[in-house]
């Protein structure tokens, strides 16, 4: 960003510009980022409606004006929230992986990053409750979501179809939306009693009623694991017994 200075300028020509203090974009970024933290709190607490930007900005230590001038409004605030934990999900889990079968281990390991951040579940599962509402700010925003999550997941299964791996029977877009389904549910009752579930175990056991060989890659890197230990005890040996040729 570059702002334009209060100078005079000469006819014809253009204003002249001055760029921001590099520090001043890191302060900037830095502010954002609490208002973030500060806003999850708030709105995995009370919820977006009851929430309030006032008590947002309170807890960062400044004016509901200065909040405003980071995010223009109280919908933007809450887009950013839902694109920060997008991105943190679509690092975890790529669904263009030729594999179908490796993209959904994945989809069960973010439950187990999930669990490590209270928060961000407790946001989600709250506002997903709330946005079913069509008045809701973010109603169009899981519309589009559960669409987007449904086609991946459908890809995933179907993938693994092709590849033989998929139980008969088993519908790719049926399984796609019981596994969203059984997500969503597992995330709720972890946030009413964490200790009652293990919601990346429950996904891979759920999983390996679906897939042939779910467990397959484990069992080759135990293998793997078993012939490499192998060959090093026997180029042990082998060096054992040059050693001794030689002495003798």
């Amino acid at each position: 960003m570059t702002e334009t200075t209060a100078a005079q300028t000469k006819a014809g020509t253009a204003p002249t510009r001055t760029r921001k203090p590099r520090g001043e974009y890191a302060k900037s970024a830095e502010t954002r980022t609490a208002i973030l933290d500060a806003a999850l709190e708030v709105f995995s607490q009370s919820g977006y409606r009851a929430g309030s930007l006032r008590e947002v900005a309170e807890r960062v230590g400044m004016s509901e004006a200065g909040l405003l001038h980071h995010f223009r409004s109280k919908s933007a605030l809450l887009m950013a929230l839902l694109e920060h934990r997008d991105e943190l999900s679509r690092a975890r889990v790529d669904f263009d992986l030729p594999d179908g079968v490796e993209a959904l281990r994945a989809l069960a390991e973010l439950a187990r990053f999930n669990a490590a951040q209270p928060g961000i579940v407790e946001l989600y599962t709250t506002l997903s409750a709330e946005a079913t509402a069509p008045s809701h700010p973010a109603h169009d925003y899981f519309v589009n979501r559960y669409n987007e999550v449904r086609t991946s997941v459908t890809g995933s299964f179907e993938r693994a179809a092709a590849a033989g791996r998929l139980v008969d029977g088993v519908d790719p877009r049926r399984a796609a939306v019981a596994m969203i389904a059984l997500m969503d549910g597992l995330q709720v009752q972890w946030l009413l009693a964490p200790d009652s579930t293990d919601m990346a175990e429950a996904l891979h056991e759920t999983l390996r009623a679906l897939i042939r060989g779910y467990d397959l890659v484990s069992i080759e890197n135990a293998l793997d694991a078993q012939a490499a230990e192998a060959a090093a005890i026997e180029a042990g040996s082998e060096s054992a017994s040059e050693r001794s040729e030689e002495q003798a």
